[in-house]
């Protein structure tokens, strides 16, 4: 360890003693007469370099552990009991005062989400030197160690950028900022939460990278939370898994990865689609019901509403984390304790599958050579912004019963792309055709009777629905505009209903009674009702927790089958995409680099951008974790000035980056061309990296 700041940190740590250790951790919220208990008796250890990841679905209390440890619980929510030893000192028992000192200087936090922790009014120097000056350093020594630690989490030109404002970074920019904040008064352990969930695969794997740098140069112990096991399996020695507020397993990641012994965490495990899956087109093994309510948890296990392996005993005995075998693997489960496996059959009851419905010949959606600009606002007679062309020539079809799934980093206009299908942003150039005819010189009559047949289901749920009408009211106004009245209403409100796992005493229910999970079925009700041949389906299951995840699949999958539906799926996580698509297409800066069948695009990609995503997704394995991975360097350009000649050329690991000769990439646009059977791809040197 050469570098002096990782050898100072380090010394801090006694040998033998582990760096922090949490002691029967619990926290109430008061509200009103009720005590919701958040965290109840956590305990776990972590030693000098460790990475320890704590993993659970919303509600499960992982947040306000973290919270916990910094004694940054906000009111009414209090810590009742346990203790906080950090390098043998009870952090819950110092003054505030004491407790200010330790912040920053001994444990660091990283909060989810950027934006929200960077002040927009301020430089992000100032930020830093802000957070350097509460702990001693002088003003003058603070803005060089403010550009050290930029250059240190790699900020490229760290002496320009330390005079920019948070809304100049992108969002993974604005996260290794965030980082350079927590590191600045070397602290020994680092707690991050939900560090990388609102950033792309690549940025992601940029960020994760940079972490376990750190890690190495520093000396650092990091706590990681998360709700992603892929993200687990990449970087952690030990992992944490949390339901109902407790922890339900402990262990190493190769440990719980490999044989867990608690049935949550198999179920949990089954649940999610892989890029290796071979479960492709089947229902994927979905746990029943939801997560609980921490202010409502069941008596006993809580997890026995939801588990299979479930014995009269389980509703009545909160079961002890106990060592599992002699490796040291923890479970609170009583079946677990006597020697039983949880770890084969998954929790989902069976389900039947039907044959799938045949692929239409015709398209039911084409999409020709559309160009949609967002730039031009302005026109007048003397002045016209020029245009920025979000989507540039792009083309795609979908037929009845099969799934396009549309890939690709956020700002390269899978969405623009969407919204411009339903006309909700006006097309610039190009056509969109529904059921062989052209919508975009349609009028507004004609226009609505024809886009019936095309439905939008929005990634935000509850964003997407009225709040002040119940479900009832949401339906008929979607049915009414099909035709429909009278008893006829409620019987094709009963139906939706029905067919997509709702119980129909919810009809009379406002959107803020129901989950994330029972909102985005009310919202592909909604689509249903007027009985579309295509749904555009953006981002759908990407603000759902894990086990919901699997039942919208499952669920979008069973309309698929019974309705004939085609589907252009959006999406950031090529695991579900996988799962889902017949065919797929990679979207960079506006355009189509790559498309082909999903079986082809996964199994043998031919532009550089598709293996680089495909390397970049985090799988929850452990076998995984040795191979060679692609992180790409910086972040998306702007389609207001895409770079000349290959859009991805700035970034390319096979481009002029590291093959100066390779000028054709520079001066000339690669068209994306057939490479095999019906794989296309726009690179001028297709097939060289895999």
């Amino acid at each position: 360890m050469n570098n002096p700041t990782a050898v100072r940190t380090a010394a801090r740590v006694e040998p033998g003693r582990a760096l922090l250790r949490v002691r029967n951790l619990r926290t109430e919220f008061r509200i009103g007469s009720d005590h919701i208990r958040a965290v109840n008796d956590v305990s776990f250890d972590i030693e000098p370099g460790d990475v320890l990841g704590i993993v659970g679905e919303s509600g499960s209390g992982k947040s306000v552990t973290a919270r916990s440890i910094m004694r940054m619980v906000r009111s009414p929510g209090e810590i009742v009991g346990g203790s906080v030893e950090f390098d043998g000192e009870d952090l819950l028992t110092l003054p505030e005062r004491e407790m200010r000192r330790r912040r920053g200087s001994g444990v660091a936090m990283v909060f989810q989400d950027p934006q929200a922790a960077l002040n927009p009014v301020m430089t992000i120097g100032d930020q830093i030197i802000e957070a350097l000056m509460l702990h001693g350093t002088s003003k003058r020594a603070a803005r060089p160690r403010a550009v050290e630690l930029l250059d240190q989490v790699g900020i490229p030109d760290p002496a320009v950028k330390i005079d920019q404002y948070p809304h100049q970074f992108s969002g993974g920019m604005r996260q290794r900022v965030v980082i350079a904040i927590a590191l600045a008064n070397d602290p020994v352990l680092l707690i991050a939460d939900e560090p990388t969930t609102a950033l792309d695969v690549t940025i992601q794997a940029q960020i994760l990278r940079l972490l376990l740098k750190l890690r190495d140069d520093l000396g650092l112990a990091i706590a990681i939370i998360t709700h992603d096991m892929g993200v687990v399996a990449e970087m952690c020695s030990k992992v944490a898994v949390m339901y109902g507020g407790r922890i339900v397993e402990q262990g190493t990641v190769e440990q719980v990865l490999r044989t867990p012994r608690h049935p949550y965490t198999a179920a949990l495990l089954a649940a999610m689609p892989r890029l290796d899956d071979e479960r492709l087109g089947q229902p994927l093994p979905a746990i029943p019901g939801s997560p609980p309510d921490p202010s409502a948890l069941p008596p006993g296990c809580a997890f026995a509403p939801r588990c299979r392996f479930v014995e009269e005993g389980c509703h009545h005995d909160v079961p002890a984390l106990l060592q599992i075998g002699d490796e040291g693997q923890l479970s609170a489960c009583i079946v677990a304790h006597r020697g039983v496996a949880t770890d084969g059959a998954s929790t989902a009851e069976a389900v039947v599958v039907g044959e799938s419905a045949p692929v239409g010949s015709s398209p039911v959606l084409e999409v020709r050579d559309v160009r949609v600009d967002v730039g031009s606002r302005r026109r007048g007679l003397f002045h016209r912004d020029a245009p920025v062309y979000a989507v540039d020539s792009v083309s795609l079809a979908v037929h009845s019963g099969e799934t396009v799934g549309l890939v690709g980093e956020s700002g390269c206009g899978k969405s623009t792309l969407s919204r411009s299908i339903v006309g909700i942003t006006p097309v610039a150039g190009g056509s969109v055709e529904v059921d062989g005819q052209d919508v975009t010189s349609m009028g507004d009559e004609q226009l609505g009777r024809i886009r019936s047949s095309v439905q939008y289901v929005f990634q935000d749920p509850y964003a997407s629905l009225n709040p002040r009408r119940t479900v009832r009211q949401s339906l008929a106004e979607a049915l009414s505009l099909r035709g429909v009245r009278g008893a006829e209403l409620e019987a094709e409100s009963l139906a939706l209903m029905d067919r997509v796992g709702l119980r129909r005493e919810y009809l009379d229910r406002y959107p803020h009674a129901f989950s994330g999970g029972q909102r985005q079925r009310i919202g592909i009700a909604r689509a249903l009702a007027r009985r579309p041949k295509v749904l555009i389906l953006d981002e759908p299951v990407s603000a759902l927790d894990m086990s919901i995840q699997a039942q919208i699949i499952n669920l979008l999958q069973e309309l698929q089958r019974e309705l004939g539906l085609g589907y252009l799926f959006i999406a950031h996580d090529l695991s579900v995409v996988r799962h889902l698509s017949d065919r797929v297409a990679v979207m960079y800066l506006g355009r189509i680099v790559e498309t082909g069948t999903a079986a082809e695009v996964y199994g043998d990609p031919q532009h550089p951008y598709t293996v680089a995503l495909l390397s970049s997704s985090p799988t929850p394995s452990v076998e995984e974790r040795t191979r060679e991975q692609i992180v790409l360097q910086g972040d998306l350009p702007s389609p207001a000035n895409p770079p000349s000649g290959c859009r991805f050329r700035t970034r390319c690991p096979i481009g002029p980056l590291t093959h100066p000769d390779r000028d054709i990439c520079v001066k000339q646009d690669p068209e994306l061309l057939p490479r095999r059977n019906t794989q296309a791809a726009a690179c001028h040197f297709p097939g060289e990296l895999v």
